[in-house]
């Protein structure tokens, strides 16, 4: 776990930086009164850098706690700023006094602060789906989450391979609905060379790829009839047979599968095999609509302008109303939707701010929403009539 030490003397809001930061499972040390505790960031208020003597006598406090990252934010300052230097080793945030920015901006510097596998979830339902895929990482049964498109399965997935005893072997994903089913078997198992047209050299597929580490098969209910039942096999035996060899070959692979689909309804349908999804669903989790996690919405919101900001510029700021529009649509689209949604914003916006005026939702997918809830609406009336 990472250490963050904090110098809460002259620093306002410290004591919210700290409840964040503990969120994120951070480890949380009280400077100077553990000084002797080797910290790994060291955060402190522009009010106390002055005090100590300045950037240089900071940099050498780190030094002797060992720190390889400073973060110093000012507070009640004319305009929002945010400065990463030297690499991320120093980075400098302004607080605006006279705009209700702190969550923005306190989860911006928490994401700075943070591990790069860091999970962006503050709501509750988000860290409850959290903690028990923590508690399943620690064992090696078969996981299958289920949940709509966009709204973090593969995130969960690596999530789970990260916390868990494989963590140092490979975590290697393929989406079954992106390849074609006469290529998929031998991308899974591998082939032998000149077992088919093609074959100039043998493939150990991705199963052995992923020997000691963790498979995530995403898009499993899109897999053909066809091939489920070798999967069943290799999942039952922990064996693969490349495609023209002749003998099987031992996997130690911790599998995870995805799908947005509802399964029961597949199976009863003849497109999965019954006895397939009972091998996978050991331990199911499900993954929650965008709109049934709002409190997702403002750090999601950060990691994506983070995301397609430019190296070592400044990142934008989302005022407070800004949110609240972001916050109070539905997100038909989840996270994809609310990504390109952001990326528009910091094209049209000024001064580096986002304002509710830059946020511009697709006008189609709102008007099929409304159309929809006036059909539904007027056909409870009828009903009621």
């Amino acid at each position: 776990m990472k250490n963050v030490g904090i110098i809460k003397e002259n620093f306002d809001l410290a004591h919210k930086l700290t409840k964040l930061l503990n969120l994120k499972q951070l480890n949380i040390v009280e400077l100077p009164l553990y000084n002797s505790v080797q910290i790994n960031s060291l955060v402190l208020s522009a009010a106390k850098e002055i005090q100590m003597g300045g950037q240089q006598a900071v940099v050498e406090f780190a030094r002797n706690t060992k720190a390889d990252q400073i973060m110093v934010i000012e507070e009640k300052a004319k305009i929002y700023k945010s400065e990463i230097l030297f690499g991320g080793k120093l980075i400098k945030i302004s607080i605006p006094e006279n705009e209700n920015t702190h969550d923005w901006i306190l989860e911006i510097s928490c994401q700075m602060l943070s591990s790069k596998d860091l999970v962006m979830a503050n709501d509750i339902r988000s860290r409850e789906l959290l903690a028990l895929a923590k508690k399943v990482a620690s064992t090696n049964v078969t996981v299958f989450i289920n949940g709509p498109t966009g709204t973090g399965k593969e995130v969960v997935s690596n999530y789970i391979h990260n916390n868990s005893s494989r963590s140092e072997s490979p975590f290697v994903a393929v989406n079954c609905a992106a390849i074609p089913e006469n290529m998929l078997e031998a991308i899974l198992f591998g082939h032998e060379k000149g077992s088919f047209t093609g074959a100039s050299q043998s493939n150990k597929g991705i199963f052995r790829a992923a020997d000691g580490g963790t498979l995530l098969l995403d898009e499993i209910s899109e897999m053909p009839l066809s091939l489920q039942s070798k999967l069943l096999r290799v999942l039952q035996e922990k064996r693969v047979t490349p495609i023209g060899g002749s003998k099987d070959v031992e996997v130690d692979v911790r599998v995870v599968a995805t799908t947005n689909r509802d399964m029961i309804h597949e199976i009863k349908e003849g497109t999965f095999r019954e006895d397939l999804y009972y091998r996978l669903n050991v331990f199911p989790l499900r993954t929650l609509a965008l709109k049934e996690r709002p409190d997702d919405i403002l750090p999601i919101s950060a990691a994506i302008l983070r995301k397609h900001n430019e190296k070592d510029q400044s990142l934008p700021m989302l005022t407070s109303r800004a949110l609240e529009v972001l916050k109070a649509h539905s997100w038909p689209g989840n996270v994809r939707e609310l990504e390109n949604v952001l990326q528009r914003a910091m094209v049209i916006c000024n001064e580096n701010t986002i304002t509710e005026n830059d946020i511009m939702i697709d006008n189609a997918l709102l008007s099929t929403e409304r159309n929809l809830a006036d059909r539904i609406q007027s056909g409870n009336m009828v009903a009621s009539a």
